[in-house]
């Protein structure tokens, strides 16, 4: 699995999770869901992303397209 692919896996586990965190636990839980949405319209403009230098530290044999 390519990077990229671990990165939209991701990103939809932290809005979905910060989304029920902030229906049913408290509401400051949506800033969350705010910030990710946040990052990913930065990584769209330059083109980098704190969470895919993170993974591929985790693991060096993840390779981008």
């Amino acid at each position: 699995m390519t990077v990229e692919r671990y990165l939209r896996l991701l990103s939809g586990l932290f809005v979905m999770l910060s989304l029920a965190l902030g229906t049913w636990v408290n509401p400051n839980w949506f800033w969350f869901t705010g910030f990710v949405g946040l990052n990913l319209f930065q990584s769209g403009i330059t083109n980098w992303c704190p969470a895919i230098t993170i993974l591929k530290k985790l693991d060096p044999r993840l390779q981008s397209r």
